[in-house]
């Protein structure tokens, strides 16, 4: 799959494995690496049922959990739908979504356009994530 969007989207940016530090502290990675905004939509980002009711009975996130054989992506604009429909015509795609937007950041620092994190809430509020501290879990690998 990887291979496949790379050959066909030149325009693709950088792909992560939010393995280690889930979704948050790999797209807070990207935010600082970059020196750009990311916004993620809490209600576009996929996670499951199970998921979810384990993470409240045991009071964790799930934005902080490891994501084994999922991948980021970051591309233009332009070439989302495109990038979508390929990433679901392969079985491990198949719930590939949109779950946010860069933006660009004025430098390194916490506050809108400094490189962060922000995550819209179902709500309607904006929530700032910062790397996970700590561990949640015990590390299996």
């Amino acid at each position: 799959l990887c291979v496949a969007l790379l050959e066909a989207f030149p325009g693709i940016k950088m792909m992560r494995d939010p393995t280690r530090g889930g979704l948050a502290t790999t797209a807070k990675e990207i935010a600082l690496a970059s020196g750009h905004d990311l916004y993620l939509e809490e209600s576009l980002i996929p996670v499951a049922p199970g998921v979810s009711g384990a993470c409240d009975l045991l009071g964790l996130d799930p934005l902080y959990l490891a994501n084994e054989g999922k991948v980021i992506v970051l591309a233009p604009v332009r070439e989302a739908e495109d990038i979508l429909a390929m990433m679901r015509s392969f079985p491990e795609g198949s719930g590939a979504t949109v779950i946010g937007e860069v933006r660009t950041a004025k430098g390194p620092g916490k506050g809108p356009g400094k490189g962060d994190l922000y995550l819209r809430t179902r709500l309607g509020g904006t929530k700032y994530l910062d790397l996970m501290t700590g561990s949640p879990l015990p590390r299996i690998c």
